[in-house]
């Protein structure tokens, strides 16, 4: 092939930000991927409807060993100027909530947009295409590749993590980080449902597609969502947000009542209906079927006059705070993003340029930068993209 300007490795969120951007600045770029599609994390996000951005992002929604490193990027490209192409292309969106955007109709409209976007630029798109060997040169980079050998100036690493290998998910941006002498921090899946054995498997099992409002906390975070009983364990917004920071071993701790002291709300309950039993009690707040196998299975239910005080305080510990250790989580099969990854202590936040290797870029999720869950991590991955855009 002629030599270009830029090669970007990986066509998702980052990649496709990244070459669209370059290109608009008159940049002769190649965007590589190896899959037959696309996008495609972004087709399957927000259950097909995109959860494209958060119109509340900040630095704080992100989880990093150098947890200042996301701030330039972020700061540079906002989540309102990713909102106003979404305007400019005519895509309906509404506030689902907590600043969450979603796509009224389907996610295809973003990606659609953005492959529109690099279209218009000139970007030269290869799918079904994979890198195989890449060196370094007095000019920049060669890449063997399936389209032939290529040369460029900038080389920008877009391969995403390992989360969801059904989807193409490899390990190859890390390997291509250690060759040019990156150190990448441990590995593992985030944003992803727990998975329990035992009787609270059991019990779990018997609940599964219930939801109920909590607050989950763990190693001094916690989200107010909803939890989602499953066959295998447990999900939901609240438990995906706190995987992110579980370690094996770690309890996490569950308010299944968050809007009443525990106590305080059994105690007026068994002065207001003390012929109620507690289960029915419990049915007010949750589900019939959940309050009855609560009831059955932590608890005994009988009249609330018949309960002591000392019992009242195990069931308010217990619905309050409840303890869960995990057996482990659904690992990167199901998780939506992969924390950890290529350390951040040797790329510019400013450029996202590897301060070891002149010319290679490293943006998205294959760098130790994590959101919450929300529409954080797409922001993420728009802004260094954008980042590495303005100088490649």
């Amino acid at each position: 092939m002629d030599p270009t300007d830029v090669v970007i490795i990986g066509a998702g969120a980052a990649g496709l930000m990244c070459a669209l951007t370059a290109a608009a600045r008159g940049r002769r770029v190649l965007l590589v991927d190896s899959s037959n599609k696309a996008g495609k994390k972004i087709l399957m996000s927000g259950g097909g409807r995109c959860n494209f951005t958060n119109m509340y992002a900040e630095p704080a929604n992100f989880a990093s060993r150098n947890p200042n490193f996301c701030k330039s990027a972020l700061a540079r490209y906002t989540p309102w100027d990713f909102i106003a192409m979404v305007s400019a292309h005519g895509v309906p969106y509404h506030e689902k909530k907590l600043g969450q955007l979603f796509c009224d109709t389907t996610s295809k409209d973003i990606l659609n947009m953005l492959l529109e976007e690099c279209r218009q630029a000139g970007v030269d798109l290869r799918l079904n295409t994979s890198v195989r060997q890449i060196e370094k040169t007095e000019a920049g980079y060669a890449l063997s590749a399936d389209v032939g050998n290529v040369t460029a100036q900038s080389l920008v690493v877009a391969t995403g993590g390992l989360s969801i290998p059904t989807l193409g998910a490899t390990g190859f941006g890390y390997e291509i980080a250690r060759q040019f002498g990156h150190d990448v921090l441990p590995t593992r899946a985030g944003l992803v449902p727990f998975t329990l054995s035992g009787q609270l498997k059991e019990l779990c099992a018997e609940l599964s597609g219930t939801s109920v409002d909590c607050v989950a906390s763990c190693n001094g975070e916690s989200f107010r969502e909803n939890l989602l009983f499953t066959h295998r364990g447990l999900s939901g917004p609240a438990i995906l947000q706190i995987s992110s920071f579980w370690h094996p071993g770690d309890a996490v701790t569950i308010d299944l009542l968050p809007d009443h002291d525990a106590l305080e709300w059994l105690q007026g309950q068994q002065l207001a209906r003390p012929n109620s039993e507690l289960r029915t009690v419990l049915g007010e707040v949750f589900t019939k079927k959940m309050a009855s196998q609560l009831a059955d299975h932590w608890f005994t239910s009988k009249p609330m006059k018949q309960h002591t005080a000392a019992e009242l305080r195990v069931i308010a510990d217990t619905l309050g705070a409840w303890q869960v250790v995990p057996a482990g989580t659904e690992g990167y099969r199901t998780a939506e993003v992969t924390l950890g990854g290529v350390d951040t202590r040797d790329v510019s936040s400013k450029t996202m340029e590897s301060l070891k290797s002149p010319g290679l870029y490293f943006i998205g999720e294959v760098l130790d930068v994590t959101g919450h869950l929300g529409g954080f991590n797409f922001q993420w991955a728009w802004a260094s993209g954008h980042a590495a855009a303005q100088v490649v």
